[in-house]
């Protein structure tokens, strides 16, 4: 068939009219010859002789794209009826380039495109294997280069994942892929491509943008497809697929694999693990936050999606929002969203309740938070940067003991008590909604966030954490406690059988102790009643050298300063533990103090002797 031939004419670039040994060894050729995506290419030339089928079918599993060459009717009778079939054998499933070889003994009936029609289309329709094909002719050096380049590209940038051949059509997993990048490039969201938006995103695939001639010629060519996907306002995003489809059909798939690779697609149309989850690892005692550029993003993203700017995201918005995603993050399910943060009148989740919302999934996982920053389009202005700039981490807090301050923004706080203490009523007031007088016991832990205003401006965020039935579980599981910056023990002081709940769980949970605490009379809006205790709230709290339980209402507009009051202790924690503990636990700073008097007394007395002297 002639195949010894080609690459030999590959090499020395003219065809040798000189006997060629049967089968030649193996030729590299290496990235700097201009090989697609500059990879080095290795060409192993075969036998089709039976006593060499066992090296033969070695070198078939090991290739990556087969070459299969016919030169008459009879190779290529065989190509159909006994290699492809041979190579499915064998579980080989790589792309087959076909080669009609010896173009120049074609007689003058045997047109390229007749060649192609009776040939090369039958077995393409029939054989999904096949990738391309070609007409060669080594002795005229017809295609030499190109048949090899295709072999390049059908292994660097692969048909088959992007077009079904059969059905003249994308593949659902391309058109998927390619709507997403539809929706990274529609900077204002009004679902068409503008020329600033075609432009930018033509630089930042290939480098360049589109000369006015090369925008006008594409225009056409997807408005004679389809007249409605050209308007004033742009392409839209069918036109964009069906843009896409051509380059494929018209065998430019190249084209479309810059652009997937250029949004960090694999060759199985996956993002790469490594742009979803770029290595970002938490230290002990630390926390993840969102850094101001990650803010900034999310900001943007919620003023571009609230369409109506009613300042809510409705289910619709938050549809279109998360369009390029798998969907809501795991943990906002788990958390009952939307009802885990702050909404509108209308049940829509306000800008206020988006940014506690990322802030708390930032806290509890970083991971979730990185990955729907890759699938929502977030960029650093330094291209090599990765998603983790959105992301900042936290001084590490170890000794909540000592006076002093925890540098955190957001602050996670466990309210404990026993059923019916009114923990769900102080997170459904924490969030501003009503209150409601009927009780549902929470049986799976509940999540509230919002922002808090400390004394001095500064702003954070509180996440509130009802355990229900999980209560016991999680106070043995010492990595959920390190993560807690702050307990709150809440009673009904209006029930005299709910104060012994905090005793008895401080009591087989000794360890709390070691967080800071600040305990919660609620209801205080009804008469105030004696707990069947060993010791009353306000003796048990005074016995531990500890603040007295503050009472308040759900139904008093005096509520938010608790929240502060929480806030407060949390970023302070040293004012959450006994103060007999604080005075005992770390007194360095009242030894240095007073080491610094005595040395100055020292010094005072030595100098004024000295000037007596004198």
């Amino acid at each position: 068939t002639g195949k010894s031939s080609l690459i030999t004419s590959l090499v020395k670039d003219v065809f040798v009219t000189a006997k060629i040994q049967p089968t030649l060894p193996q030729i590299t050729i290496p990235p700097s010859l201009g090989t697609p995506e500059n990879v080095t290419t290795t060409i192993v030339d075969t036998s089709a002789l039976p006593q060499e089928r066992v090296a033969l079918n070695k070198e078939i599993r090991k290739s990556n794209v087969i070459l299969l060459v016919y030169s008459d009717h009879y190779s290529y009778e065989r190509a159909g009826l006994f290699w492809i079939p041979h190579f499915r054998s064998l579980g080989v499933n790589v792309p087959v380039v076909l080669c009609a070889n010896k173009s120049d003994l074609a007689t003058g009936n045997d047109s390229a495109a007749q060649v192609v029609e009776d040939e090369m289309l039958p077995l393409m329709a029939e054989f999904k294997e096949v990738d391309s094909c070609i007409r060669t002719s080594a002795r005229e050096h017809h295609n030499i280069n190109e048949v090899f380049f295709l072999c390049q590209k059908a292994v660097t940038h692969p048909i088959a994942p992007l077009f079904d051949s059969k059905e003249s059509a994308l593949k659902p997993a391309a058109v998927s892929a390619l709507k997403r990048v539809f929706y990274l490039c529609d900077r204002d969201q009004d679902g068409y491509l503008n020329d600033n938006e075609i432009h930018a995103f033509q630089t930042k695939c290939f480098g360049k943008p589109l000369g006015e001639e090369d925008l006008d010629n594409i225009k056409q060519t997807v408005s004679k497809m389809s007249r409605d996907s050209v308007t004033e306002k742009g392409i839209n995003q069918q036109g964009f697929l069906l843009l896409n489809k051509v380059f494929a059909e018209k065998g430019r798939h190249e084209t479309v694999w810059i652009i997937l690779r250029t949004f960090h697609y694999t060759d199985s149309l996956s993002l790469k693990d490594s742009f979803l989850h770029p290595k970002f690892d938490v230290p002990p005692f630390s926390s993840a936050e969102l850094s101001p550029s990650g803010y900034r993003f999310f900001v943007d993203l919620f003023l571009l999606f609230d369409k109506d700017n009613d300042g809510g995201l409705s289910p619709s918005e938050l549809n279109a929002l998360f369009a390029p995603t798998p969907g809501l993050p795991a943990p906002w399910a788990d958390s009952s969203f939307p009802s885990s943060t702050v909404r509108n009148e209308a049940n829509y989740i306000t800008l206020q309740g988006w940014l506690a919302q990322w802030s708390m999934t930032t806290f509890t996982s970083p991971a979730t938070t990185l990955a729907y920053l890759a699938y929502l389009g977030f960029e650093h202005p330094d291209p090599r940067s990765t998603t983790t700039t959105a992301l900042q981490l936290t001084k590490a807090r170890k000794r909540r003991k000592r006076p002093g301050r925890v540098e955190r923004n957001v602050l996670h706080a466990y309210i404990l008590g026993g059923p019916s203490a009114g923990k769900s009523a102080l997170l459904d007031s924490f969030l501003a909604r009503p209150f409601s007088p009927t009780y549902h016991p929470t049986i799976k832990p509940r999540t509230a966030v919002n922002s808090v205003e400390l004394p001095g401006g500064k702003q954070c965020y509180l996440i509130l954490e009802e355990l229900g039935e999980l209560e016991p579980a999680i106070l043995e599981n010492h990595a959920k406690l390190d993560a807690c910056d702050i307990l709150v023990y809440t009673y009904d002081s209006s029930d005299p059988d709910s104060f012994s709940h905090i005793s008895d769980l401080r009591a087989k949970h000794p360890h709390l102790d070691d967080l800071p605490a600040l305990y919660v009379a609620l209801k205080a809006d009804r008469d105030k009643t004696t707990q069947r205790a060993e010791v009353q709230p306000e003796d048990y709290t005074s016995g531990l050298s500890m603040s007295k339980p503050l009472h308040v209402s759900v139904t008093w507009e005096s509520i938010s300063e608790l929240f502060v009051r929480i806030a407060e202790v949390a970023v302070w924690p040293s004012t959450g533990f006994p103060k007999s503990e604080e005075e005992v636990g770390d007194r360095t700073n009242l030894y240095i103090a007073l080491g610094a008097v005595v040395c100055a007394g020292a010094a005072f007395v030595a100098i004024w002797r000295r000037v007596g002297k004198e």
